[in-house]
C-alpha cells in the first residue's frame, strides 16, 4: 500500500525541526561567530583560528593528541586483558561488575575522588601513601632530618647538604665536638644524654669527639659545650675527609660519641647530606610534569569497564570450534589470542577505539576538577579551553567558536569511520 507524501511528512518535518534547532543551526552559527572577534562585531578572518594553535591554545592541542592516542588505546588495552583472563573464571562476572562499578560515578565524583588520590601529603594522598611506603621499605631515611651546625660551630656547608670543619683535625687538641641545632627537643624525648669522650677513649691513636644537639630547653647551658640536659645524637655518619677521598668513617653512638682510626689524624671531618636529608615526600602527581598522565589514569579507571563489556560481548560471538581448532594444531595460548582472537574482535576494537576516541575530544571536566589552578595551563585541552575563554572568564566567545569548529573537524572522520563500518555490516 502507497504511503501519501504528506503523511511522511508529517512525521518528518518534526524531526527535521528538532535536527536543524539542535545540530545544524549551532554548528552554523558557530562557523560563522569564529570569524568574528571578542565582541561579535569586528570581522577578523582566521585570526581565532591562529590563536588556536599557538600559545595556550596549542597546548590544549598537543595535550588533546596525547589524549587521543594514549587514553583509548590504553583503555581498549586493559578491557581486552580484562575481558579475555575473566572468560574462563567462576568470579569473572563479579570482576567485570567491579570494574564496570566506575561508569556509574559522574566526571565530577570522578574528578574530586582522583584529586584526594593525588594529594602530594602522604597521609592523605592514597597514591603518595603508597609510593612512600614502598619507597620507605627498600631505602634507608635519614636519621636526623633538617639538622644543622651553628654559625660559630667550626662545620661550614660543604655542597649538596653535607657539612665539614673548617680545620684539619689535630688529636693533640682533643676531641673534635660537632655540635648541631635543628631538630625538635621532642623528637629526643628518649634520646640519651650527650656525652664528652673519657680519657679511656682517648688514650689510643684514635680521633674522637660527641654530636649532639646544642640546645637546652628552656634555656641556659652554654654555646659549644656538652651540657647535661642536653641530648645525643645517635646514628650520625662522621667522615674523615682527606684530598677529596673518605679515609675513615665511624657512626655516633646512644651517648653521641664517633670514634675514628689513626688514619683521621690532619684531616676534615664531613657529616654527609644522607644525615640530614629530608623525609621522602612521594610524587608530585600533579606537578607540571605528571599532571596530564595522572587525569589519562583516572579517565582510563573509569571508561576500561566500559571497553570490557564491550569487547566481553564480541568475544561470547567468537565460534569456539576456531579457537579449539587452533589448539588442536599446537597453537599455544598465546599464539591463539593473537593471531586467532584480535583478529575476530578487531571489528569490537575498532569500535571501541572510535568511541572511546571521540569521547576523550569532549573531555574537560575531569581535566577541570583534578589539575591544581597551578598546572591547569599545563593539563589544558581543547574543550577546556573552549569552556574557559567563552563561559570561563575569558568572554571571547569568536575564539570558543573556532576551538569548536576545530573540534568539529576532528571528530566528522571518526563519524564516518563509524558509519562506513556500519554500513558494511548491514550488507552483511
Amino acid at each position: 500500500m502507497s504511503v501519501r507524501p504528506w503523511i511522511a511528512a508529517g512525521f518528518l518535518v518534526p524531526a527535521i525541526v528538532l535536527l536543524g534547532t539542535l545540530v545544524v543551526y549551532p554548528i552554523g552559527y558557530s562557523l560563522y561567530r569564529s570569524f568574528f572577534d571578542a565582541a561579535g562585531t569586528g570581522f577578523v578572518g582566521l585570526e581565532n583560528y591562529v590563536q588556536v594553535f599557538s600559545g595556550d591554545g596549542f597546548t590544549a592541542v598537543k595535550n588533546t593528541l596525547v589524549w587521543v592516542i594514549v587514553g583509548p588505546s590504553v583503555a581498549t588495552a586493559f578491557g581486552l586483558l580484562f575481558a579475555v583472563l575473566t572468560e574462563r573464571v567462576r568470579w569473572g562476572t563479579a570482576f567485570k561488575m567491579v570494574v564496570f562499578m566506575p561508569m556509574a560515578i559522574s566526571m565530577l565524583a570522578a574528578g574530586i575522588i582522583f584529586g584526594l588520590v593525588y594529594q602530594q601529603d602522604a597521609e592523605r594522598g592514597v597514591a603518595n601513601a603508597a609510593w612512600v611506603t614502598v619507597h620507605d621499605t627498600f631505602a634507608e631515611s635519614s636519621p636526623w632530618p633538617g639538622a644543622r651546625p651553628r654559625p660559630d660551630s667550626g662545620l661550614a656547608e660543604s655542597g649538596g647538604g653535607s657539612y665539614t670543619t673548617e680545620s684539619a683535625v689535630d688529636r693533640e687538641g682533643g676531641a673534635t665536638d660537632l655540635p648541631l641545632v635543628g631538630v625538635p627537643p621532642q623528637e629526643l624525648a628518649d634520646a640519651e644524654p650527650a656525652k664528652k669522650p673519657t680519657a679511656r677513649d682517648r688514650a689510643g691513636d684514635e680521633v674522637v669527639g660527641t654530636v649532639w644537639l646544642d640546645f637546652t630547653r628552656g634555656g641556659g647551658g652554654e654555646s659549644g659545650a656538652i651540657d647535661q640536659r642536653e641530648k645525643a645524637l645517635s646514628g650520625i655518619t662522621v667522615e674523615a675527609v682527606r684530598g677529596g677521598e673518605v679515609v675513615a668513617s665511624a657512626e655516633t653512638g646512644d651517648d653521641g660519641t664517633y670514634s675514628l682510626p689513626a688514619e683521621a689524624e690532619g684531616a676534615k671531618l664531613r657529616l654527609p647530606a644522607s644525615n640530614f636529608a629530608e623525609p621522602y615526600g612521594g610524587v608530585n602527581w600533579l606537578g607540571s610534569t605528571l599532571v596530564t598522565p595522572s587525569i589519562i589514569a583516572s579517565y582510563i579507571w573509569m571508561w576500561a569497564g566500559f571497553a570490557m563489556v564491550l569487547i566481553a560481548a564480541g568475544l561470547a560471538g567468537i565460534p569456539r570450534e576456531l579457537l579449539e581448532a587452533a589448539r588442536v594444531d599446537g597453537a599455544s595460548e598465546w599464539q591463539v589470542f593473537r593471531k586467532v582472537t584480535v583478529p575476530l574482535l578487531a571489528p569490537v576494537l575498532g569500535v571501541v577505539v572510535v568511541t572511546l576516541m571521540i569521547n576523550v575530544l569532549k573531555i574537560f571536566d575531569l581535566v577541570y576538577i583534578i589539575a591544581p589552578s597551578a598546572t591547569q595551563s599545563d593539563a589544558n585541552v581543547l574543550a577546556l579551553e573552549l569552556y574557559l575563554s567563552s563561559f570561563g572568564g575569558g568572554g571571547n566567545q569568536g575564539y570558543g567558536s573556532a576551538i569548536a569548529v576545530v573540534l568539529l573537524l576532528l571528530v566528522v572522520p571518526m563519524m564516518i569511520v563509524n558509519i562506513r563500518r556500519l554500513r558494511r555490516e548491514n550488507r552483511r
